[in-house]
């Protein structure tokens, strides 16, 4: 009677092992699966908590703008409603279209923005959806829309035609104007501090452990060969955030004409005090696109 027991008791736990077993195994593929598929697809929720930082600090009421700039409503695909700032010019056909970076708001680019004005040209300053007075929350697939949608703005209710835009993006801005960019024949396009991939910066960062869950986001290499317009990139040689090897990447993959800023001592956000450095290629770049094209 004992040894039948005995039997019983170890033919139960056997039975117990192995279910033990086949249940870890299940567990171990599925997370493995997961992880495969996040390095291929990326966490979207995740990279997007990383990447944004709106505040409203800075934000300034539309009665108190400096004269010459005016709030502009724009409503993407989605129905997002952005609120985004024009400085309008009768000088110049040209519109540069601004893309600024991760944190604050247009408004903290306002001195940037009138500096490109002050040679003649049209500007917007984008504001993305959850920043400044803009509705929404912000996301990469956000971003992109919002990018199309003051494209689209411009060339059909402001007039403009896109062979005399230019767009400018700085830092994570870049990522909205190479994709917005993209099979578009622009006037040009201006890429400050660019990155590669959100991949690459995570690697570089505390956060690298979280680098594979980055999969695919803020890809600016895969889409550059999609480059219609001629390319300024502008990096500092001491960005400890986006290091200058990025934008030599990206000024490597395009396949258009190009040109290559590389300003000694500069990090990522004293860029604009470096006034010959920074702005004389900057300004130029903007104002070479208008020669021959003299405004009507």
């Amino acid at each position: 009677m004992l040894a039948m027991e005995g039997c019983s008791s170890l033919l139960a736990m056997g039975k117990s092992r192995k279910e033990f077993c086949t249940t870890m195994t299940i567990c171990v593929l599925f997370l493995f699966s997961l992880f495969l598929l996040f390095s291929v697809t990326g966490c979207r929720p995740l990279v997007n908590a990383f990447a944004f930082h709106p505040n409203s600090r800075g934000v300034i009421a539309a009665s108190e703008l400096p004269a010459g700039v005016e709030e502009m409503a724009v409503v993407a695909e989605d129905g997002v409603r952005l609120m985004s700032l024009y400085l309008a010019s009768n000088k110049s056909k040209k519109l540069v279209i601004y893309f600024h970076g991760n944190a604050g708001s247009v408004y903290g680019r306002l001195s940037d923005l009138q500096r490109l004005h002050a040679v003649g040209v049209s500007v917007i300053g984008v504001s993305y959806r959850g920043y400044g007075k803009s509705e929404g929350r912000p996301s990469e697939r956000g971003l992109y829309r919002d990018g199309r949608a003051v494209l689209n703005h411009a060339v059909e209710h402001l007039g403009f035609k896109k062979e005399d835009i230019i767009l400018f993006g700085r830092s994570i801005g870049t990522t909205v104007a190479v994709h917005t960019a993209q099979d578009e024949v622009i006037d040009g396009l201006v890429l400050v501090s660019p990155l590669t991939r959100g991949q690459e910066v995570f690697e570089k960062g505390i956060l690298r452990l979280l680098a594979p869950l980055a999969g695919r986001a803020f890809d600016n290499m895969s889409k550059m060969k999609r480059i219609r317009s001629r390319l300024l990139v502008v990096h500092g040689t001491d960005d400890g955030l986006i290091p200058l090897w990025m934008g030599e990447k990206i000024f490597e993959s395009a396949q258009v004409e190009k040109q290559l800023v590389k300003i000694e001592g500069a990090g990522h956000n004293d860029l604009s005090s470096f006034e010959a450095g920074y702005w004389g290629p900057v300004l130029g770049f903007v104002l070479k696109q208008q020669q021959g094209q003299p405004t009507p």
